[in-house]
């Protein structure tokens, strides 16, 4: 039987972007502190949960993930001063729990634990920074999935916090002098409490914190009221000496680099990359000696030091060229740059000397994806972490001196990865690109046309899709499933030129390589069209509604999460103006005309049949607001026709996804898979 979904009320607003009119039917939908909105969300949630309650096979998918969840998961260990330090969850815990302790055969104690700042999980620790005595960890803590972060300071020998604590900080991390006085951090003036999650984001500032003070006390040590796009990312440098300032500019990978000298208290603010043309990462220093990892001239990343006492360019020197492989991070360890390189979105770990020379590539344990090799210049000894589709993070010690790696924690859990495999295959796209493609599934899995697939992407903001491990993702397999997912221009896989093809004008070219995976799914008979799924998140939401409205018949299911999906209205709030460097600008005539093209909110035609839908989003979300998702659910209920289910999923006390407690996130795969599995024909058993 069709559902019957809530009536949305439809006022006559238009709006005219460069002489052509358009209909807003649903704006009133953005505010969502009126009564109007809040019995809106009540009724949709009302007809989704009533739906996927019903679902066969729920209980058992829930009691499935709950006992795959239910396992140890340790993060990669880290040392500051004396002392050790890593997160830990012991399986159902709603927040990691972050213990220390002095070495790595002693006892841990817990240091933080943000499962007691809630009941319901929904306090989340969102960045950490220990003084270099490790005597204090400054901690930011989000409520319920918000992107308002507010700082507090633990004495790590006592336990007990200080009265320190400093708010509206939002894209900011702390940083400490080295004299463990205080700590650099970014904020915001204070927002409108009644529309702060919706409310436009400009003007950030640099501070200095200094324990003990109030922080209407703190130190204004940068800002510029003529640049209100601006932000700023302070650190200190290894040595102590300096401050380090990368001014973003939205979400564009360039960046300029200004520095303050911290041994003289009068020095100003020196400009040291003054355009933004490129990006650049401060690796480490040798006195005035800056190593940098940086695009520029080189979309795949190259290493470069810069003299600050010769700043000019032609005085720059590369000490690592660009290479076929994508550099994704350097660090200093005993006296040699390791460098994280991306091969096919797979991971590579390359150690050089201090003059650039090749020393050797780590040997990792398979084809994965490899994270950590952090610590200090001199350290000897690292950790990192190795995952793939089918493994779970394994923590591993690695010798600098010996080359040598050492299992230091393997997560037991009930699920044999020696039954599946992944393999990488390369399509075409609709123009020729060869596009990279992951496909998980279980050995042997014959190609009979008839397979449940879920197809995964992202597709920009020069974000590169690795393998990684998922419980969630696991269910899906045990049911079955294959898991495919496609790593699409618009992403960093293969450096900044990649990025640059998937964006603004060019944005269409990400959502024809997801078109194109599906339909090299379909004519390689792994599935048809009534059993592929497609799904993403945030910029992947807008890639799943933009091409179920491109293409409608090739799929059979879509899972659009937390997705950008107004591309008129995407930058009138909080910080969505920071997206126009991928997307354009709708008040640019030409992007105005691609984005207008593939918007999914406008792209809808009445009278279409959509493949079944379920739009997920959270009324915290002040990264993409839920209005996006809001605004497409009542179009496209009103446009489609047929028995398909179109549906939204509002959760409460939630936000865009960082610190989601594991009762929500297990919850949410519970009603994914449940609600895939009866549209696409997939016997729970």
């Amino acid at each position: 039987m069709p559902l019957s979904y809530p009536s949305t009320r439809k006022v006559d607003q238009t709006d005219t972007y460069h002489g052509v009119e358009i209909a807003d039917p649903y704006r009133w939908l953005e505010d969502p502190n009126t009564p109007e909105t809040a019995d809106w969300v009540a009724a949709q949630n009302e007809v989704t949960f009533d739906y996927l309650n019903a679902l066969p096979g729920r209980d058992r998918l829930n009691a499935r993930l709950t006992e795959l969840w239910n396992y140890e998961r340790y993060g990669i260990p880290f040392k500051k001063a004396n002392r050790y330090f890593y997160y830990k969850n012991n399986g159902l815990q709603n927040q990691s729990v972050l213990y220390t302790l002095p070495t790595l055969d002693a006892e841990p104690t817990v240091l933080l634990d943000p499962n007691a700042f809630s009941e319901d999980g929904t306090v989340a620790l969102s960045g950490t920074a220990i003084s270099e005595d490790a005597r204090y960890i400054a901690y930011g803590l989000s409520t319920a999935g918000s992107d308002w972060v507010e700082w507090h300071v633990r004495n790590i020998e006592t336990g007990e916090d200080t009265e320190d604590i400093v708010k509206w900080v939002k894209f900011s991390g702390a940083s400490w002098t080295h004299d463990n006085q205080g700590f650099f951090y970014s904020r915001y003036d204070e927002p409108n409490e009644q529309s702060k999650l919706e409310d436009v984001n400009y003007y950030q500032k640099l501070y200095y914190h200094r324990l003990g003070t109030a922080q209407s006390e703190d130190t204004l040590i940068y800002e510029r009221p003529d640049q209100k796009e601006w932000g700023f990312a302070g650190g200190v440098t290894e040595d102590g000496r300096y401050l380090i300032i990368s001014v973003w500019r939205g979400t564009e990978p360039k960046n300029l680099l200004f520095y303050k000298d911290l041994e003289d208290s009068a020095a100003e603010v020196v400009e040291l990359i003054s355009d933004f043309e490129a990006q650049y990462s401060l690796i480490d220093n040798q006195g005035t000696i800056f190593w940098f990892q940086t695009d520029l001239d080189a979309p795949k990343g190259r290493v470069i030091a810069i003299d600050i006492a010769q700043p000019e360019q032609e005085h720059w020197q590369t000490l690592i060229p660009e290479r076929e492989e994508t550099l994704e991070s350097v660090g200093v360890l005993n006296e040699q740059f390791v460098a994280d390189y991306l091969k096919d979105a797979y991971t590579q770990i390359k150690i050089f000397d201090l003059s650039g020379a090749p020393v050797r590539e780590v040997e990792l344990p398979g084809i994965g994806s490899a994270g950590g090799f952090n610590g200090k210049r001199s350290d000897t000894e690292t950790f990192y972490s190795f995952t793939s589709y089918t493994v779970p993070s394994r923590i591993y010690r690695y010798d600098m001196t010996t080359d040598t790696s050492t299992l230091f924690r393997e997560p037991t859990i009930p699920f044999d990865p020696d039954a599946y495999e992944t393999q990488q295959v390369f399509y075409p796209s609709k123009d020729g690109t060869k596009i990279p493609m992951f496909i998980t599934a279980k050995k042997g899995l014959a190609l009979t046309g008839e397979n449940p697939v879920l197809l995964y992407g992202y597709g920009g903001f020069n974000i590169s899709l690795s393998p990684a491990f998922s419980v969630s993702n696991v269910v899906w397999l045990e049911m079955g499933g294959v898991y495919a997912v496609a790593n699409l221009r618009g992403g960093g896989e293969y450096g900044e030129a990649w990025h640059q093809q998937g964006i603004k004008t060019n944005k269409q070219n990400v959502f024809d390589d997801f078109i194109s995976a599906g339909e090299w799914l379909v004519e390689q008979k792994y599935t048809k069209p009534e059993k592929l799924a497609i799904a993403g998140g945030s910029n992947g939401g807008l890639l799943v509604g933009a091409c179920i409205t491109q293409r409608p018949d090739l799929f059979g299911a879509a899972l659009p999460a937390v997705g950008v999906l107004d591309m008129l209205r995407f930058n009138k709030f909080t910080i969505g103006w920071a997206w126009e460097s991928d997307y354009g600008s709708p008040q640019n005539e030409e992007e105005f005309k691609a984005l207008y093209a593939y918007s999914p909110l406008h792209n809808l035609k009445s009278g279409t049949q959509y493949p079944p839908t379920m739009i997920t989003t959270a009324d915290h979300d002040d990264r993409v607001v839920p209005a996006h998702s809001f605004k497409f659910a009542a179009a496209l209920q009103s446009a489609h026709t047929g028995d398909n289910p179109v549906l939204i999923r509002i959760e409460t006390k939630a936000g865009h996804g960082a610190g989601k407690p594991t009762t929500k996130q297990i919850e949410e795969a519970t009603d994914k898979w449940a609600f895939l599995a009866n549209e696409l024909g997939v016997e729970i058993t």
